[in-house]
């Protein structure tokens, strides 16, 4: 007997994709702030800065993974990053995420492991959707 959760499972690969896009759409507002200072940004770092390349990685990784290209490849290196992100620049200011602000990190590092086993749902340009 199917329960009434299980009725949602057939808009599995299609929620996929709208997640995808709303993820992806606010992982490269934290790219754009970075590098365009828009929406807002405190800085212009330098490209080949640490900042600056994080910036890159997020621009072009959250375009890619907005679009559905290479999503899991893309979802494998951004989630990687966010790891090391998280251990380079959070970890060290305080042993619990909520007090050194790298709960983000972590989320969109899991998110993105998420996308790297499930692929990127229904709607993605390289049609790797189910």
């Amino acid at each position: 007997m199917m329960s009434f959760f299980d009725r949602f499972s057939k808009y599995q690969p299609e929620v996929l994709s709208i997640a995808r896009v709303v993820i992806g759409l606010i992982f490269l507002e934290h790219g754009t702030s970075k590098l365009l200072d828009f929406p807002h940004g405190t800085t212009q770092p330098a490209l080949a800065s640490l900042i600056g390349v994080q910036g890159v990685i997020e621009i072009v990784g959250g375009v890619l993974f907005i679009i559905g290209f290479l999503t899991r490849p893309v979802a494998f290196i951004l989630a990687g990053d966010m790891a090391v992100a998280y251990f380079m620049a959070h970890a060290p200011k305080a042993m619990y995420p909520m007090l050194n602000g790298g709960d983000a990190a972590i989320l969109y590092c899991f998110v993105f492991l998420i996308y790297l086993v499930s692929g990127p749902g229904r709607w993605s340009v390289d049609g790797s959707g189910k």
